[in-house]
């Protein structure tokens, strides 16, 4: 494959070379009608017929790509009205900033789990002989490329995790898009486009599972919890005991340490109202 790169084509002022066309016009009239050199007339006739067809109309954010009997010759990106070789061919081509919207998309996570997943991205042109010549359709090539690579995004990501450090599609959204945004930038390379964003816009799980994941879910929030109130009730506990022996409030035995520890995380831990029992008699009645 011809490694083509986009490069800057030859163009003059257009209303320069306007000027210049209708001086050769008024020439050829005059020579012609005059009846002083009819062959000299008639060429510049034929001239400025012919360098007529070099003129050309640069919207912005639009290039001109050409080609001179099939070999490309440079881009002309600077939008005006402009003059160039009357001989080449011309493809115009948008640099406007696009978005594809793909399909809401289902495929398997990483534990297997079906799921439907869906993003928007947003990308442009940067190397037009890239886009005209490199792929048969810049465009298309896009969206499959695009589609490719949310379906190995998703398959590369669980939907959901809860342990650190272990990223998932619902739970690390920026670092998930940047990966999709690197990976499609190196899909996309060959065709000269440039992605600026990628973003999920659709995640979920596939509806024949959504009821059952959405029970596990809420069971290993609850676990979590329930993880963090008892690490959060020990911590208390060992102040409270540290606290007691420092002071010198009060002198406990391993046993009634065993029974205030217990005490305690039963008091701190309980999702109700716990209800004191009140010892009327001696310490260790």
């Amino acid at each position: 494959m011809n490694n083509i790169r986009e490069k800057k084509a030859f163009q003059m002022n257009g209303f320069l070379f306007l000027l210049i066309e209708l001086i050769l016009l008024g020439a050829g009239l005059i020579l012609i009608f005059g009846m002083e050199n009819l062959a000299l007339g008639i060429t510049c006739i034929a001239v400025v017929l012919i360098c007529a067809n070099g003129f050309g109309l640069i919207q912005p954010n639009e290039a001109h790509v050409l080609t001179f009997f099939g070999r490309y010759v440079g881009t002309i990106r600077n939008d005006g009205f402009y003059w160039t070789n009357p001989l080449v061919g011309r493809k115009k081509l948008s640099l406007r900033v696009r978005n594809f919207h793909s399909d809401k998309i289902k495929v398997n996570d990483a534990d297997g789990n079906p799921i439907v997943i869906g993003a928007v991205i947003v990308w442009r042109v940067v190397d037009t002989a890239k886009a005209v010549f490199d792929v048969e359709n810049f465009s298309v090539f896009v969206d499959v490329q695009s589609e490719t690579a949310i379906r190995t995004l998703a398959s590369r990501y669980p939907y959901d995790s809860h342990e650190e450090g272990n990223p998932s599609l619902r739970g690390a959204p920026e670092d998930v898009v940047e990966t999709l945004r690197e990976e499609l930038q190196e899909r996309l390379e060959i065709a000269g486009v440039e992605v600026l964003e990628a973003r999920i816009s659709h995640l979920a799980y596939a509806p024949e599972i959504a009821q059952a994941m959405l029970r596990r879910q809420q069971a290993q929030a609850v676990v979590a919890a329930r993880k963090q109130i008892v690490e959060g009730a020990m911590g208390m506990v060992k102040m409270a005991l540290q606290e007691l022996e420092q002071q010198g409030v009060v002198e406990l035995d391993e046993e009634r340490k065993a029974a205030m520890v217990n005490n305690l995380l039963v008091a701190l831990v309980s999702e109700g109202e716990t209800t004191p029992v009140i010892n009327t008699g001696s310490l260790y009645s």
